[in-house]
């Protein structure tokens, strides 16, 4: 899988992230000039990160993104769909619990984080509508989602040159820096692909998610769109577990027009 403008299929995405799994936190420094760590500190920094939460991380791959959640009293939940990513994690940082997880069937309980987030991952999910529905589910109400992801690049002189980049630069250097230069480009591919700032926080905002906005970094190249869960959807979901036994008393006729 080259072009991400073509069917995801999570079994693709997965061995290739597995490939690139030894390498890959290195070459994503390379490749973003160190700015990948700003990016994550950003992120850790919109968390308001208090003793007694629980992080989940999805896309965590190494653990590289988490590892900046992991403050004391915090218990951070490592997640993703690589089994070579998550090796290699257990490996550098084994003071972090990682979870095999696929983004739109998690196994995770319902409202069981504080906070959701997750890091130039969202591009890979093969339904991120879905993904964005699960997030919500196992957040708890009140509850944060931050997403940190390549975005579209606002400054209309900046853009053609960072078009260059994604197009040119980018595959020449993953060339030489890279044993699995098709990853690469299939980063490019996907950035391409990828919903503007506006599109995404229409999306999340369809999936239940409210009070969405979104801060573009390093003049858009990078967006980190921010919601909650409303927390009256913890009153809903106390009245749906009582519902059943007021259902069986109204008439069939009412729930159909209904």
């Amino acid at each position: 899988m080259s072009k991400a403008d073509l069917a995801k299929k999570p079994a693709e995405v997965a061995a290739m992230f597995d490939d690139v799994a030894p390498t890959y936190d290195l070459t994503n420094d390379l490749l973003s000039f160190g700015q990948a760590r700003f990016w994550r500190g950003v992120v850790a920094k919109q968390l308001n990160l208090k003793s007694g939460q629980r992080i989940l991380d999805l896309a965590a791959g190494t653990g590289s993104s988490s590892v900046a959640f992991a403050k004391p009293g915090v218990k951070v939940i490592a997640a993703d769909f690589s089994e070579g990513m998550l090796e290699v994690g257990r490996k550098r940082h084994p003071e972090l619990e990682f979870v095999f997880a696929d983004a739109t069937k998690m196994p995770f309980k319902d409202n069981e984080f504080d906070s959701v987030t997750i890091s130039f991952g969202l591009r890979n999910v093969v339904d991120t509508d879905k993904a964005l529905k699960e997030m919500l589910r196992v957040t708890k109400p009140g509850g944060m989602l931050v997403i940190c992801e390549f975005s579209k690049v606002t400054n209309p002189v900046l853009r053609p040159f960072y078009g260059f980049y994604l197009k040119r630069v980018l595959p020449a250097f993953s060339a030489i820096a890279s044993k699995t230069p098709e990853a690469y480009n299939y980063l490019a591919d996907s950035i391409e692909a990828w919903p503007s700032q506006a599109e995404l926080l229409q999306k999340m905002e369809n999936a239940g998610w409210t009070n969405a906005r979104f801060r573009n970094l390093s003049l858009g190249i990078v967006a980190l769109h921010i919601a909650q869960k409303d927390s009256a959807q913890k009153d809903s979901a106390q009245k749906d577990s009582a519902q059943p036994a007021a259902a069986s008393k109204t008439p069939k006729t009412k729930a159909v027009k209904k």
